[in-house]
């Protein structure tokens, strides 16, 4: 007997947590009632990823009254898509929903899209942004240029401008338990494993407060898990690269020669130098995509855990994966 049978709980909405304060407040006041309105029995698993600020005292209060709510706090910050996974394996929902806390994605859209995977039948439903005026130009611009990127390498079955608002049925979600990654990108993941899906439509809106907690340090990292976590593409680069870098070198060596045969052989110390700044650079590259992807074997091979679990108000306060 699966979980959601055993609980009786056909929603669990995932909502990863850092540093969120100061939005708390309006979560709960509109994603509440948009769960309310369901008529489903329900649980809100509110992951705080090792906040410093009082977001953890704030969802103890809340907790008191909104039984509903369940509060999973991890020991440290792990990141977004480690929060993300600890949400997503101890939900116990028919369904599961994950959405942000900055309520730029609309609570009101989880309805609709339960009812939409019910309807068809669909174990997946993505939250699609289709308008995203309110964020800045350079985000727009590097969200898409991180999709195009992202759908050449990996394929057409990423939808474009869908994060990580989006419901998975029980089986989509035990699915994701069973693979084996370390550095898990689910914008990625879920569509790389087939199921039946659908999408919903929604304009994103503004952050409602705080500051956003992916900079571009984090954006950087995220497309690097993205690519190297699914395409072979840069070791393929790295080749292309060193094929150039020998053909240049032949012409070169060819140039040399001709110079020499010509009797002009005067000390050329600029074609010497941009050829020897072109070799080093292409190595340099080359190890580097390499130690990208020797860096992902290291950390598989060690196979620390994603998070652990201090508290968790909905089961045993020491469990952990």
């Amino acid at each position: 007997m699966s979980s959601a049978a055993r609980t009786g709980i056909t929603l669990s909405v995932v909502v990863p947590m850092f540093n969120e304060q100061d939005a708390l407040a309006a979560l709960v006041a509109r994603l509440r009632p948009a769960l309310d309105g369901i008529g489903e029995p329900y649980e809100v698993v509110a992951v705080d990823d090792g906040s410093t600020d009082k977001t953890p005292e704030l969802l103890h209060d809340l907790r008191a009254g909104w039984p509903e709510l369940r509060m999973v706090r991890l020991r440290r910050n792990c990141g977004h898509q480690a929060a993300l996974t600890a949400g997503l394996e101890l939900a116990v929902g028919a369904y599961v929903a994950s959405i942000d806390a900055d309520l730029q994605d609309p609570p009101e859209k989880v309805a609709e899209m339960l009812a939409l995977a019910r309807a068809e039948r669909l174990d997946i439903v993505y939250g699609v942004r289709e308008d995203r005026s309110t964020d800045s130009g350079f985000k727009r611009r590097t969200a898409g240029a991180y999709y195009w990127l992202i759908r050449r390498l990996v394929g057409r079955q990423v939808p474009a401008q869908a994060g990580d608002f989006r419901l998975l049925s029980r089986e989509a979600v035990e699915a994701l338990r069973e693979l084996p990654e370390q550095h898990r990108v689910y914008r990625l993941l879920v569509p790389w494993l087939g199921f039946p899906s659908g999408e919903v439509r929604y304009v994103r809106e503004e952050r409602v407060a705080g500051r956003t907690k992916y900079p571009v340090g984090k954006m950087v990292r995220l497309a690097l898990d993205s690519v190297t976590g699914f395409s072979a593409a840069p070791l393929r680069v790295a080749t292309w690269l060193g094929v150039l870098s020998f053909l240049t070198c032949l012409l070169l060596v060819v140039f040399s020669l001709s110079v020499y045969l010509a009797g002009m052989t005067v000390p050329g110390w600029t074609s010497l130098f941009v050829g020897v700044l072109f070799i080093g650079a292409v190595q340099l590259v080359c190890v580097g995509l390499l130690g990208e992807y020797v860096a992902r074997i290291y950390t598989a091979v060690q196979r620390r855990p994603a998070y652990f679990v201090a508290e968790d108000t909905g089961t045993d306060p020491t469990a952990q994966r």
